[in-house]
């Protein structure tokens, strides 16, 4: 995938941009995931934004829209990979994004202080993100000139318990996370933005660490990422070297220099992620 070479050398040759103001909310116009150090395939894949396109591009449906289910949508993988898991509302539009680790991995990750976010599902852990209320998924959905307009979604819910309508909203604009919980890390001003990861800490424990930082660009939320403490094989995983962890957080948990290779994934809700320089 990257090196962390790679990445010191593109956080070295690219200043971060200090926007001292709050930009105009970007719509979110794309769903990518996998960040890379270009732009090529398999970086930054698109994903299909409607139920009709997942299926033309292979994914395969596992599950239908159940408002007594752990989760809200209809469900699609594609080859086998659940690493992306695609939710679909009964109107056929994008609503949100899952990812999945095994049950009984070897350093017993995710551990009971991160479940949930992750919740059980048959043979896997699985961690769940919205791109719209999700109250509305199984019942109405949006309709199509709702998702003309509004794109991807207009915001984003992490799924903290085992009841999806109790998600936890994440603040829109980056001066509304400030004085929260979530804590700044660095920007990444290649294709990321400002990071902000949850409660951390120089000398908290790894069991601890939540599973998912937010990313903003220009005052304005429009990323987010999984980070995995494990060794995960799919390819839509990223495996960053322990010498680049400063480039994200701040501060570093010291934990995280002997957890071993970490799996991180990257969604991106807009199209033009060169844009996306903090």
């Amino acid at each position: 995938m990257f090196t962390g070479l790679e990445l010191l050398i593109l956080a070295s040759v690219l200043p971060c941009s200090n926007h001292s103001h709050v930009a105009a909310a970007q719509k979110w116009d794309g769903l990518k995931v996998t960040w890379g150090p270009t732009l090529d395939p398999p970086f930054f894949d698109s994903m299909p934004r409607t139920e009709s396109e997942a299926k033309r591009m292979g994914f395969k449906k596992i599950g239908s829209c159940n408002p007594q289910a752990k989760w809200r949508g209809s469900r699609y993988v594609k080859d086998d990979d659940y690493a992306v898991t695609l939710l679909y509302d009964v109107a056929g539009h994008i609503a949100g994004i899952q990812t999945s680790v095994p049950k009984h991995l070897p350093n017993g990750f995710p551990w009971k202080e991160i479940q949930p976010p992750f919740i059980e599902d048959g043979r896997r852990f699985v961690s769940t993100v919205y791109f719209v209320n999700p109250a509305i998924i199984c019942k109405r959905g949006r309709s199509r000139a709702q998702f003309q307009n509004e794109g991807t979604g207009t915001v984003l819910y992490i799924q903290n318990s085992s009841v999806p309508e109790d998600s936890v909203r994440v603040p829109d604009r980056e001066v509304d996370i400030q004085g929260t919980e979530w804590t700044k890390g660095m920007c990444f001003p290649r294709r990321m933005g400002q990071h902000y990861s949850y409660r951390t800490s120089l000398n908290m424990k790894c069991e601890e660490l939540f599973p998912m930082c937010v990313i903003y660009n220009k005052g304005q939320l429009n990323a987010f990422g999984w980070a995995l403490q494990n060794d995960l094989p799919s390819p839509r995983y990223e495996h960053p070297v322990q010498a680049t962890f400063a480039l994200f957080m701040n501060p570093v948990p010291k934990c995280l220099y002997s957890a071993g290779t970490l799996s991180i994934f990257h969604v991106f809700m807009t199209s033009d992620v060169s844009a996306n320089t903090c």
